[in-house]
């Protein structure tokens, strides 16, 4: 391993992460927020569910000390990832979930909420925090919830992107699509949203709750014809029921988003020396692809002599055929490593910003022109791995996983190519 380029690489994750934490823009999202005089409850749901319910609970309470929970909150939720609660948050339950599949405690934990939010009047106020990853941690399901989960896994193999996968589930739940702030209403419902997905689509991002839903019964049908989900027949009809298109109880504000992510990785590396040269921040392929593109962009420049930092921001998707242990990063950074080998001054790194890479404890992964020599000693072969979908065994055993535990946020991926 490039110990210098690894270390470069340990300092513009640190930096870019920190850079993208919710708490500063929850708080400007709550400055003008006016409450209705009724009950004001509190509902967060996501992978930054509860770091963004902090930072709320804290800005609202600066607002009157005199009051014991924050802006008179009479009651709140906090549902977010396994491990990924820090503590308690007065005032508020805080509830930890099943991702990427739902289970037993996502569903349990949303009827918390809805219970929370049902009885609510006109003059009442819903404050909803989301974040990524909420459409496995926020579920009420309308089928079985191990037919649902089943879906969930067929879709997370069959190479469906994250709106197609949105679609779907948005018919098969009882709270998705908008159907969170009809289940509110008649209460206000103001709504902070972080962004996960290309583009900022607010239908999209884990699933639109409470947003009017712009997909269509159609778009759902075609979608689950095209890759062949085996679904039950009342799950097939749920698709061709229509969600809500019109919601007349909601205001939303957008934070942050991977532009963000990006924007923090091309200073982080400017600092250290580093020409940032951001491609995108709407990268959609294949993560292994991904991976080989950058590769190819280290053998053209690598004799260039300048240190330079091809940034590219987005969410890919992983085909599984294998039964091994991984995530997108992971696997962007081992297919890169079959091009970098050789390259003496170059690496690939990918992470998910919220620190945790598909279903494994890992943010994502680093290889560099020495990876593939260094399995070689340790008797692996790159191109079986990758075949079976386990880049994560394999980067772990030349230390090229990138763990910074759960972060706090959830803006989408970033892949950076260092050459130095």
């Amino acid at each position: 391993m490039n110990k210098e380029l690894r270390k470069d690489a340990d300092i513009i994750i640190e930096r870019s992460i920190k850079a993208v934490l919710p708490d500063e823009a929850v708080k400007r999202a709550l400055k003008d927020f006016k409450p209705g005089e009724g009950k004001l409850v509190l509902v967060s749901a996501g992978k930054a569910a509860w770091q963004m319910a902090a930072a709320a609970v804290e800005a609202l309470g600066n607002q009157d000390k005199n009051e014991t929970t924050a802006r008179g909150i009479v009651g709140g939720i906090v549902i977010t990832k396994y491990d990924h609660v820090k503590g308690d948050i007065p005032g508020v339950e805080c509830c930890e979930a099943g991702h990427p599949v739902p289970d037993e405690n996502s569903f349990s934990a949303t009827k918390k909420a809805l219970d929370l939010v049902e009885p609510l009047g006109e003059k009442d106020t819903v404050l909803f925090l989301l974040s990524g990853g909420g459409s496995a941690l926020f579920e009420a399901p309308l089928i079985p919830g191990e037919e649902l989960q089943d879906i969930t896994k067929q879709l997370l193999a069959c190479g469906a992107d994250i709106v197609e996968i949105n679609t779907i589930r948005k018919r098969l739940s009882g709270v998705k699509g908008g159907r969170f702030a009809k289940a509110a209403a008649p209460a206000k419902v103001f709504s902070i949203v972080l962004s996960d997905i290309l583009g900022d689509p607010l239908d999209m991002i884990a699933s639109g709750p409470a947003v009017p839903d712009t997909s269509t019964c159609a778009q759902a049908q075609e979608i689950a014809d095209r890759y062949g989900l085996k679904l039950s027949d009342k799950a097939r009809n749920l698709l061709a029921q229509e969600t809500p298109k019109e919601l007349d109880n909601v205001t939303t504000v957008i934070t942050g988003s991977v532009r963000e992510l990006c924007t923090a990785a091309a200073g982080a590396a400017e600092e250290l020396g580093y020409e940032p040269i951001v491609l995108t921040d709407m990268l959609s392929c294949e993560a292994r692809d991904a991976g080989s593109f950058l590769s190819s962009i280290a053998i053209s420049h690598h004799e260039d002599g300048r240190k330079l930092a091809y940034i590219a921001g987005g969410e890919t998707v992983v085909h599984l055929k294998g039964t091994g242990k991984g995530g997108r990063n992971q696997e962007i950074a081992l297919s890169a490593a079959i091009g970098l080998s050789g390259v003496p001054n170059a690496a690939v790194f990918s992470l998910g910003s919220d620190g945790t890479d598909g279903p494994t404890d890992a943010a994502g992964g680093y290889a560099d022109g020495e990876t593939v020599t260094d399995l070689k000693n340790k008797s692996i072969d790159i191109h079986s791995y990758l075949d079976n979908n386990d880049a994560y065994n394999a980067l772990k055993a030349v230390d090229g996983l990138i763990m910074t535990g759960p972060t706090g946020t959830n803006v989408n991926d970033v892949a950076v190519l260092l050459i130095s």
